[in-house]
């Protein structure tokens, strides 16, 4: 019994086994082409889903008070509508002040880098012939600020110009969250039987897990960048609000957007002086673990169990594939990918995650 076993377990793949391969693969790269026509609209309405799947909380806990889902949904954008008019009439001003400044001064502050660098190498010799040279460093570096600040002013024209593009979204977000169960249904309703209850547990899982990613992106967001941003001039920092911003969005990449944030700001605090330099990191270490040790485990608790590697992988192949916006679907890509995963292919398989674990520890180690 047991050879038949292992010789069915190992038997050759037959023409019906590589035709439906064939056909998986051909899938695939139709539905490559498809994602590469589409990327735009694809992208938009990726993140009117996102947005609404977040926002549903909030109208089914109006809905509970007797306020009927439209109104409920009517009220909802016209207080998000309010907020962002607030912030735009009050933030974006002083925010391109500061960008403008920042471009202004960035050869003062490329040639501030070289000179710090410069007197580091001549203090560590191993430290000079590991770096590139210092004149490369400060042209790259003001070539990267001219190429940020024209990314964000062409970010910010388009923002500005695509009036139609928002008025769609909100006509679209209002749609959905008034009646999202004809979408919601559809989704289940396109697998197969066998799998209908891990098709529901998916969507229960992702839905779960992306309030509880929206609301600690909001609130760590705010208080992290905040925080360095009120430090940082407190400091006397060049372009402490763009930091602060800088900070927020981070909030988007879990583990790595921290390590991100912290370079821009190490150079800059790096050409103003050495003491700018530590007294900037000594303000990244308190503000980030404070949100390590404080704010990540009261907000988020556990519900986003990602790993940094696969929120990097996700980064890169949202960014590819729908540019810098894309950057706003990593993490959900990230667990909606880890969701179906662990719904579709190791719970029917029963896998022992902790035996696995003891086996990768052992291998790791090299104790096997």
């Amino acid at each position: 019994m047991n050879e038949s076993h292992r010789e069915d377990t190992h038997a050759p793949l037959t023409y019906y086994g590589a035709s439906r391969l064939v056909w998986l693969i051909f899938f695939l790269f139709i539905v490559w082409l498809i994602l590469r026509a589409l990327q735009p609209v694809i992208l938009f309405f990726a993140l009117v889903f996102l947005i609404a799947m977040v926002l549903n909380p909030i109208v089914v806990w109006l809905h509970k008070y007797g306020i009927p889902r439209i109104v409920s949904v009517i009220l909802l954008m016209l207080a998000l509508i309010a907020l962002t008019t607030t912030i735009i009439v009050f933030a974006i001003p002083p925010l391109t002040i500061q960008m403008q400044e920042l471009l202004r001064n960035a050869p003062k502050l490329a040639q501030g880098l070289q000179t710090r660098i410069e007197s580091l190498t001549r203090s560590y010799p191993a430290v000079r012939e590991a770096l590139p040279r210092t004149d490369e460093i400060a042209s790259k570096v003001a070539a990267a600020s001219a190429t940020i600040g024209n990314v964000l002013l062409r970010s910010t024209i388009g923002l500005v110009g695509g009036v139609a593009s928002v008025v769609f979204a909100i006509l679209l977000l209002v749609f959905v969250l008034a009646d999202p169960r004809p979408l919601v249904a559809a989704y289940p309703g396109l697998v197969p039987a066998r799998y209908r209850e891990q098709a529901h547990r998916t969507l229960a899982r992702m839905m779960r897990q992306m309030t509880a990613w929206a609301r600690g992106v909001a609130i760590n967001g705010i208080i992290t960048g905040l925080s360095i941003g009120v430090l940082l001039a407190l400091i006397g920092m060049q372009a402490a609000l763009i930091f602060g911003v800088f900070a927020f969005l981070g909030e988007f990449l879990p583990n790595i957007g921290a390590f991100l944030v912290s370079i821009p700001i190490l150079l800059v605090a790096l050409s103003m002086g050495a003491t700018k330099f530590w007294l900037a990191l000594g303000v990244i270490v308190l503000v980030y673990q404070v949100e390590l040790n404080v704010l990540v485990p009261g907000v988020l608790g556990k519900e986003m169990r990602l790993h940094p590697v696969n929120i990097l992988f996700f980064t890169l192949a949202a960014t590819e594939l729908f540019g810098l916006l894309g950057v706003f679907l990593a993490v959900p890509a990230a667990a909606l990918v880890q969701i179906v995963i662990d719904e579709f292919y190791l719970q029917p398989r029963k896998i022992n995650a902790a035996a696995l674990d003891r086996e990768a520890a052992g291998l790791v180690e090299g104790k096997t």
